[in-house]
């Protein structure tokens, strides 16, 4: 039953990872800035908003088209996703100079958003044929 409805939550967390960049991940106090995933001060740790929303459309795509090399491929970029979402969480949310930043939604949602692409993508809604 959950099954059914994994391809459309799957669908969901596509659209939802790619607004995610665009909300606040984390709040520096002394710097006095909030970096989302398309910004960071002096561009000091990339714009991985970028990545993010390519390969989150790309995953949407993928998942759209019933084709199996589709769903193989699929299943490969939605891995390096998440490997990348949580090495960004990692980069973003890690202390320095002994001061933590604030985690904000975002950058929770965003790691969020990539897991369940990744069981949404390990579990793909394909009707196949008997071929004999």
């Amino acid at each position: 039953m959950f099954v059914k409805y994994l391809h459309w939550i799957g669908i969901a967390a596509c659209i939802t990872l790619i607004a995610s960049c665009f909300l606040p991940w984390v709040y520096y106090a002394d710097l006095n800035q909030t970096f989302t995933g398309f910004y960071s001060y002096k561009n000091e740790y990339g714009k991985p908003g970028k990545f993010l929303t390519f390969f989150g459309l790309l995953i949407l795509v993928f998942m759209l088209l019933p084709k199996i090399w589709a769903k193989r491929a699929n299943l490969f970029i939605t891995a390096l996703t998440v490997a990348y979402g949580i090495k960004t969480f990692i980069l973003f949310g890690s202390c320095y100079n002994n001061y933590c930043p604030e985690k904000l939604f975002g950058l929770y949602l965003m790691v969020g958003c990539t897991v369940i692409m990744l069981i949404a993508s390990v579990f793909p809604n394909v009707k196949l044929s008997k071929s004999n």
